[in-house]
């Protein structure tokens, strides 16, 4: 069979929608300052679906900051990977920063989250080493994984003693190996908006012997007294081994680093494939990603304006009688019963009647028969914005149950 001939027969999950789902399910423009109004085919829209955690996207300082960076160095500075032509001393300032914001020796910088979770993986182990991981775990995770040449376990999301259970199979496959084990979980998860049971998985390590990697995308800059994590939130830094973000949600940025022992990260630093074959980070973004560590570290205001939104709009989805699941984190998803058609019915009908964007999450995603609504809340987003969603999302509900969307089709404006 010809390669082109069978990709086209099977353009997967999400791609064979593609033909009616693009430009507005699937790649959707939202144009304008990024914002919690931004336009959407020509209209303005209140938006719940950008990671602008704390706003920080356009921050005044932000912009000036990423502005002088381009100015001076342009956008090519530094050229070659980091190994080889591509360092700078603010580079390491960065890296200095943020593993001590964090709690650890050292840092190493990242071009890119998905990526580098996926080439950490990669180099961390080999073949004859078992990782153990949360079932719920983020695709940058199952990806570096398919590259494992080793055993992996997986355990039910959130379930220690699942986790036991394949710590335990672990243990006794890497007696015959000579490996060692790596657990990796997240630190708020992305969706559901849960955190990992990082406290229960570190006690764990006095029945196991294993090393801990937490994917804390969501965490880093919202959790915590000071907006350093969940292992902080959790407290229970020393007992994360390594220490994993990306730039591209409270930090509004582009880019990852990853936290350990001096050591370990060296050991990164210098066996990370994605990291030595690839051009190091564009001067300007070290330059902006520097003041948008010193905001978030220096401003608590942001994180509590964010929370007074997260929590305004949590409570009332509740009070309303919304299932928004377990989420003890600023991601709500919202949960509802129906089928797919009545999902984008709805989806449809919040956008072009109500002015509202929102991700929805259908199957495969989801189990068949649920939609989520997923809102992404910000420290810029408005008490007024929370009660006009709330509004919307109780009509809209009103709509599913009894039929609505069964019946009517919406089209496009």
């Amino acid at each position: 069979m010809d390669i082109f001939d069978k990709v086209a027969k099977r353009m997967g999950p999400i791609g064979q929608h593609q033909k009616w789902s693009h430009g507005y399910f699937s790649f959707p423009k939202l144009e304008g300052e990024i914002a919690p109004h931004m336009n959407f085919r020509g209209k303005e829209h209140l938006v719940w679906s950008l990671n602008n955690y704390l706003g920080l996207a356009n921050h005044p300082e932000v912009r000036k900051a990423d502005e002088q960076g381009a100015a001076e160095f342009g956008m090519a500075y530094p050229m070659g990977a980091r190994m080889m032509s591509g360092n700078s001393k603010y580079h390491e300032q960065l890296e200095h920063e943020l593993a001590s914001f964090v709690g650890k020796s050292d840092a190493f910088l990242l071009n890119f989250g998905y990526q580098g979770m996926v080439s950490i993986i990669d180099a961390l182990v080999d073949r004859n080493d078992v990782v153990v991981y949360d079932g719920e775990s983020h695709a940058c995770i199952v990806d570096g994984l398919r590259l494992h040449m080793g055993k992996r376990f997986v355990y039910k999301h959130n379930d220690i003693e699942d986790a036991r259970k394949q710590l335990d199979r672990a243990t006794k496959l890497v007696e015959k190996t000579g490996g060692g084990i790596l657990l990796i979980t997240e630190g708020v998860f992305g969706m559901s908006g849960a955190q990992g049971k990082l406290k229960e998985i570190i006690a764990l390590k006095k029945e196991f012997s294993f090393r801990l990697l937490i994917d804390d995308a969501h965490g880093f800059g919202t959790m915590g007294a000071t907006g350093a994590g969940t292992h902080e939130a959790q407290n229970c830094i020393d007992g994360v081994d390594i220490y994993f973000s990306t730039f591209a949600k409270s930090m509004a940025g582009i880019g990852a680093f990853v936290a350990s022992t001096e050591e370990i990260t060296n050991f990164f630093r210098y066996n990370m494939r994605s990291q030595t074959f690839a051009k190091a980070l564009p001067m300007p973004m070290v330059i902006g990603l520097l003041k948008r560590l010193e905001l978030l570290k220096n401003n608590p205001e942001l994180r509590e304006k964010l929370w007074s939104v997260a929590t305004a709009l949590q409570n009332g989805l509740r009070e309303r009688g919304f299932d928004i699941g377990v989420t003890d984190t600023v991601v709500t998803p919202v949960f509802l019963k129906g089928e797919l058609s009545e999902a984008t019915a709805l989806t449809m009908d919040l956008r072009e009647n109500y002015s509202i964007f929102c991700s929805i999450v259908v199957y495969p995603v989801i189990p068949k028969g649920l939609i989520e609504l997923r809102l992404i809340p910000t420290a810029v987003h408005t008490l007024e914005d929370v009660q006009r969603t709330l509004d919307a999302f109780s009509e809209v509900s009103e709509k599913l149950k009894s039929g609505y969307y069964l019946e009517h089709k919406f089209a496009a404006s």
